[in-house]
């Protein structure tokens, strides 16, 4: 008896792993990113379109060893490979902006097999403007919406944009000796923010800009001719004064304006959440019960930001969606 159930339930697992099986082998598309951070991004897009005819399986460019970013996925042997089955997830860096002004950019403008970013790198779609008041929330588990990020990031990014058309100008020109992403990152960081006047701090690196800009146009007053006709260039490819900051340094963006602006502004929340816990307290137990719930529930603003997902509406997210859908006709 004991024997023949054994071998009943052994047919009833095969029967069932058997139907787990797909009847029809789908592809796999092999997609190699730059490092650990980005394969969450990838997985997260590609995976909508994966169907029962294919798949997405996301990778660092070496098996072999430890090597990463843009280089190691474009420039290596693998970068020969990049076709149907293989393709490349990078970042855009300055690249998509420099339209074929460098070797790298030119392979990446050209090779259907090379899905890029767009905006300069994956932080800045963490740091799309629409989604930091969630991300606050999320931290604090508070609602209450103390700055207007949108409406910020926007104006910051008027004040950027004359100055990022420069840094541009710079680098198509193979002149960093002059004016270096560094130096113009230099002039478009946050100082303190205060939430009380947030506009103080866009105020201070206004004047740090426009005395870059005066210098810069009174050093090479013949290029303002060629200034505006990139203006009009970049504005083809996306980039409007209402948005630059999508397409400046993302490490620069994440920490030295977006986190410069959300850590007061958490600080904020939790204190008003906080102190309506004393004042709805009844007594002490309940207010330090509550308290301690209230801690426990948060959520470190920086770990937030980084798996802040709020930005699939965004314009230049489309823009990618639009490059894994022209590869996907390639394919058929």
């Amino acid at each position: 008896m004991g024997k023949r159930l054994t071998e009943n339930l052994s047919s009833l697992y095969i029967g069932a792993a058997n139907k787990l099986k797909p009847k029809r082998a789908r592809r796999k598309i092999v997609a190699y990113v730059e490092s650990y951070e980005d394969i969450s991004f990838w997985r997260a897009l590609l995976s909508e379109y994966e169907d029962n005819t294919r798949y997405f399986e996301v990778m660092l460019p070496s098996q072999t060893s430890l090597a990463k970013g843009k280089k190691t996925v474009l420039m290596n042997q693998l970068g020969k490979q990049l076709g149907e089955n293989m393709i490349a997830c990078v970042d855009s860096d300055y690249d998509y902006l420099l339209q074929g002004c460098t070797n790298t950019s030119r392979y990446m403008l050209e090779n259907p097999y090379v899905i890029q970013t767009y905006a300069y790198a994956i932080e800045n779609y963490h740091c799309y403007a629409e989604g930091l008041h969630d991300v606050c929330v999320m931290a604090t588990l508070n609602d209450h919406k103390v700055i207007d990020f949108p409406a910020f990031m926007k104006l910051y990014s008027q004040i950027a944009y004359p100055l990022f058309i420069w840094s541009i100008w710079f680098y198509r020109r193979h002149n960093l000796s002059e004016f270096s992403l560094l130096d113009f990152c230099s002039y478009v960081k946050l100082e303190h923010v205060n939430t009380v006047h947030p506009e103080k701090s866009l105020e201070i690196m206004a004047k740090k800009v426009n005395r870059k800009l005066r210098d810069l146009e009174h050093r090479h007053s013949k290029a303002k001719p060629e200034i505006e006709a990139m203006k009009k260039e970049l504005r083809g490819l996306g980039v409007h004064p209402e948005n630059t900051y999508m397409f400046i340094q993302g490490h620069h963006i994440m920490d030295n304006v977006v986190m410069r602006l959300l850590i007061p502004v958490c600080t904020i929340l939790r204190r008003e959440r906080e102190q309506q816990i004393h004042d709805l307290a009844l007594h002490s137990m309940q207010l330090q019960n509550e308290l301690t719930s209230y801690q426990r529930s948060q959520i470190n603003v920086e770990l937030v930001i980084h798996r802040n997902t709020n930005y699939t509406n965004s314009p230049l997210y489309q823009m990618i969606r639009n490059d894994v859908e022209r590869f996907l006709k390639i394919i058929k």
